[in-house]
């Protein structure tokens, strides 16, 4: 299977889209207004330029199936990375996501020896979404516990997630 990374850019907005729906989006919150998906395609497309992160369309051979991303994120008073994705409903269960999180992890571990980078790369699934987690646990993440997660960031709204968190300083698991 050949998945690999390619930086979010103008094409990607169409992926945007079709991740949009109900069943993509059941475990936060519901589809986005296509005000909301530009507004998100433009922070996707700025993120990369600020050095907070990146966000990047995962490609099966030359199609974009899916999204994974990373960011800082200020998290219990400590820095920390976060990372998200998502596969399309076609290409769920194939092993797409488990070979795009270990790409995205040997990116934010090279991320990671920056002078004054975060150490640790956290993810928050929902406590409902059983692929989701199980992915995190394949990935080589440890399972703090559930937790109330703000999401989406700024919005007020908590959704009962589980803490995975990656130590990536610590040697990579294959």
């Amino acid at each position: 299977m050949n998945v690999r990374l390619v930086p979010w850019s103008e094409p990607a907005l169409d992926l945007l889209r079709r991740t949009n729906t109900p069943e993509m989006r059941r475990w936060v919150g519901g589809p986005e207004s296509e005000e909301e998906l530009l507004a998100r395609h433009r922070r996707y497309l700025a993120m990369t330029e600020a050095g907070d992160g990146r966000v990047f369309a995962v490609l099966l051979d030359d199609e974009m199936v899916g999204s994974i991303n990373y960011h800082r994120h200020d998290w219990r008073g400590e820095q920390i990375y976060e990372t998200g994705w998502s596969v399309l409903p076609p290409y769920q269960g194939r092993g797409v996501a488990a070979a795009a999180g270990a790409a995205l992890v040997d990116v934010v571990r090279e991320a990671a020896r920056r002078p004054g980078a975060p150490r640790m790369l956290h993810a928050f699934p929902s406590a409902r979404n059983a692929p989701s987690n199980a992915l995190c646990r394949r990935l080589g993440f440890t399972l703090l516990g559930p937790c109330d997660f703000e999401y989406p960031r700024g919005s007020g709204t908590l959704m009962r997630s589980n803490d995975w968190v990656l130590d990536l300083t610590g040697p990579a698991r294959r």
